[in-house]
């Protein structure tokens, strides 16, 4: 009898995670997953997709190396998904040593723990778009150069490096996926394009009035994030590993999204949209636009989901929430873990 694959993914509760360990899951895997242990357990994606009993727990922490061993003994796994990280950008400022230990160095802790116990194992660092930080060509592919521009980014540039070089000096099986910005319903509402859709459905159900963001003109390219999962796993069919970027090709503004979302529900963005510097970055990344013509030939991976049709499905799952809870209903979502929201939530729906 044949066993089926073993995938380990760390962070399986965040947005890629839970998105990832869905996908596995639908080919068969046996899927372990690490968490940090918290006071309060953060599983809501996972229950959105109505994996959470599928999945195998570990408890883990990515500052502790023997917890990470550990996850590796008691997995088994054909493949590591390295996901964990702190992954938002203006968290880094406040934050920049817990993002070099969480975001970079954890990295090289993972890769040690799999070069000394199963060097077999094939590994994916989930790289980002940020390392390119302040670009000097309109596009960019797996040769672009580097100029990080947030403690983040510099952390994620160390992975990537440490990623490479464990590949190259031990031979292992580890690749950097290079991914631009991927988006969903269960992005956090950190993030300015939730933050956007959430806003927009507030807005439109008169439970908010006004939405403050930072540099409107930035442009990003954004996708739709289970796609991007799909392109980690190719990544790691690959015979040889290697560093892929996985992007759309287009690039929109902040201004252009929140447009096409307010507009999706009959609104006016320029009505409730207030520019706010006090939101600006220390240092700005302004243009951010992948190329993903080596993704498309060596994987047979594209995205398939446009701009505005992410933006609408977004916008579409927050006005879905937001109306079940002014009906009182009970469901999986993560509003009720932001201050911003605790006004609303904790009264009763009108």
């Amino acid at each position: 009898m044949v066993r089926s694959k073993r995938a380990l993914i760390t962070g399986v509760t965040g947005q890629d995670g839970a998105y990832l360990a869905k996908f596995l899951l639908k080919k068969g895997y046996t899927v372990y997953g690490t968490f940090r242990r918290a006071s309060t357990p953060n599983f809501w994606r996972l229950s959105y997709l109505d994996i959470t009993r599928d999945i195998n727990y570990i408890p883990a922490d990515l500052i502790d190396t023997p917890s990470l061993v550990e996850a590796l003994k008691i997995s088994r796994p054909d493949e590591v998904y390295h996901l964990a990280a702190q992954s938002y950008v203006g968290t880094s400022f406040d934050q920049p040593l817990t993002s070099g230990e969480f975001t970079g160095l954890a990295v090289t802790r993972m890769l040690e723990s799999i070069r000394q116990n199963d060097p077999q194992i094939k590994f994916y660092q989930a790289s980002s778009s940020e390392i390119y930080g302040k670009v000097s060509t309109s596009s960019q592919n797996e040769k672009s150069p580097f100029q990080p521009q947030s403690p983040y980014a510099a952390a994620k540039l160390y992975g990537y490096w440490i990623t490479k070089m464990y590949r190259e000096g031990y031979g292992i099986h580890a690749s950097n996926g290079i991914l631009f910005n991927h988006e969903s319903p269960i992005r956090g509402l950190e993030f300015v394009t939730r933050k956007i859709t959430n806003a927009v459905a507030r807005i439109k159900l008169g439970l908010q009035k006004k939405l403050n963001l930072g540099y409107l003109e930035s442009l990003r390219d954004w996708g739709y994030a289970p796609e991007y999962v799909e392109g980690m796993w190719k990544i790691l069919q690959q015979k040889k590993s290697d560093d892929y970027v996985l992007a759309t090709g287009e690039a929109h503004t902040v201004k252009e999204f929140a447009d096409v979302a307010f507009s999706h529900v009959g609104l006016n963005w320029k009505n409730y949209v207030k520019e706010d510097k006090r939101l600006y970055r220390i240092l700005e990344v302004k243009t951010l636009k992948g190329d993903p013509t080596k993704a498309r030939r060596e994987l047979n991976w594209k995205p398939k989901t446009s701009f505005r049709e992410l933006v609408k499905l977004m916008v579409d799952k927050d006005l879905e929430r937001w109306k079940g809870w002014q009906k009182g209903e009970r469901f999986p979502w993560d509003a009720i873990n932001y201050i911003d929201e605790e006004k609303t939530l904790f009264r009763t729906p009108s």
